[in-house]
């Protein structure tokens, strides 16, 4: 169904813009919806090309993934493939051309304007299903803003947040180019509390279950992040105590029951569907060889990685070698599902925020400690949380960011070294006389 859906729009798109064909060049951030939103019917299918925007590679399909791995890296894998991009990304040369800073940043905004184009024709959708739609369209903007905010601005810090640039708020659909569409950049406080107000709402408009999309628990997991990284523990701790407590969710008894899934696993509060006939997995291709559907090995992971796992840890079995080297089994098989919010971040998650506001993690911790194979600990500490953290959520587009709210080191950067944060894309400067590149461009 869900396909059929996408193949649905994807016509109804085509007709749509096929008697115009007029050359406009716009801001990526303004991305033109051709479908006449003037139903019910019409508009839930804008809502599922949304979905779709938001499953590219650029953005949840894999390469925003395995960009935060590789501009994290640290001598724990490496690049070893011929793309010059993700090279640069790696090695923290990267210029506001790079193919793959330009995409995310297009595909995300995408993303943006269609849900701004659901958002702008809810008076059209059923009573019964307007909540809902809105949900879903104000967790996917908020989703892609958080994500761009991190990448492309420098670190949430509280002191200087309103003062840092942050990334541009499009909050209604841009259909066409004027003054009014040549945003400038808000303040990193600006778009943090935009994602956290459109989080919040989602929440409180989105259902418990729902099928693939996002939930309820989808919204308050995201809202949990959120408040990690701007080092707001009692909020943190909250709403991933409350995902955990919804009873919705539950860790899989052997964690390589994860991976490599066509179906969501009890344990998936969010991912991307993938399949054979639609849907990315950047991931796969990057990481994995061409015995399982990647390309050529291009990521390894160094020895550095592997010692830091206890040898019976069963997340340390995953490891396989390949094409003459180590490989993850997380991103093994071609055409398979990414999560990308697990039920043991949320746990993570409590368990850090316990242990910073000097309460007991002990059972947090030990509910993914202890899945991995090993023996639970008592008086659990911080550190043990985090490096329980780096083992449990490894390759799963965290690194960066954990380096950076924890004010560690990349490669011998600093946490808030220009380098590590992306350039506004040049074509966006070009399009875009309101817009500011960042220090070091």
């Amino acid at each position: 169904m869900k396909n059929l859906h996408y193949i649905l729009f994807a016509n109804l798109l085509l007709l749509a813009t096929a008697c115009d064909n007029k050359l406009d060049i716009e801001p990526q951030q303004s991305i033109s919806e051709g479908i006449a939103l003037n139903s019910d019917a019409n508009v839930k299918l804008v809502l599922l090309g949304a979905y779709d925007n938001l499953s590219q590679e650029g953005v949840y399909g894999g390469d925003m993934v395995r960009d935060a791995e590789l501009a994290g890296a640290d001598g724990e894998i490496r690049w070893v493939g011929t793309f010059v991009d993700p090279r640069e990304i790696f090695n923290h040369t990267m210029v506001p051309t790079n193919f793959y800073v330009e995409k995310t940043w297009a595909q995300a905004y995408a993303a943006i304007n269609t849900c701004n184009n659901v958002l702008s024709a809810l008076a059209v959708v059923n009573a019964d299903d307007r909540i809902q739609v809105e949900g879903e369209a104000r967790f996917i903007r908020a989703a892609c803003y958080f994500e761009l905010v991190r990448l492309y601005s420098k670190s949430y810090v509280a002191a200087t947040a309103a003062s840092d640039l942050g990334v541009p708020l499009v909050t209604e659909p841009t259909r066409g180019v004027n003054d009014a569409s040549l945003v400038a950049r808000a303040s990193v406080k600006q778009v943090f509390d935009f994602v956290e107000a459109e989080l919040h709402t989602a929440y409180d408009l989105l259902p418990e279950l729902n099928d693939v999309y996002a939930t309820k628990f989808a919204a308050a997991a995201m809202i949990a992040r959120l408040h990690l990284t701007t080092g707001e523990y009692d909020e943190a701790q909250d709403f991933a105590g409350m995902v955990i407590a919804s009873g919705f969710y539950s860790l899989l008894p052997n964690y390589s029951d994860l991976w490599n899934q066509d179906n969501d696993t009890p344990e998936s509060i969010f991912s991307m569907q993938v399949s054979d006939q639609d849907g990315d997995n950047e991931l796969v291709t990057f990481f994995s060889i061409p015995q399982y559907g990647g390309r050529d090995g291009d990521i390894e992971i160094n020895q550095k990685h592997l010692d830091l796992y206890n040898a019976s840890d069963t997340r340390f079995a995953m490891f396989y070698l390949g094409s003459g080297a180590t490989r993850t089994g997380k991103w093994r098989d071609q055409y398979k599902n990414i999560p990308l919010i697990r039920l043991a971040e949320m746990y993570l998650i409590n368990a850090e925020c316990k242990a910073r506001l000097q309460q007991n993690a002990d059972d947090d911790y030990n509910a993914v400690h202890t899945r991995a194979g090993l023996t639970a600990k008592t008086g659990v500490t911080l550190d043990d949380i985090l490096l329980e953290r780096r083992l449990e959520l490894a390759f799963e587009g965290h690194r960066i960011h954990d380096i950076k709210r924890l004010r560690g080191t990349a490669d011998g950067l600093n946490w808030d070294d220009k380098k590590l944060v992306y350039p506004i894309p040049a074509r966006e400067l070009e399009a875009n006389r309101n817009l500011e590149q960042n220090d070091g461009y």
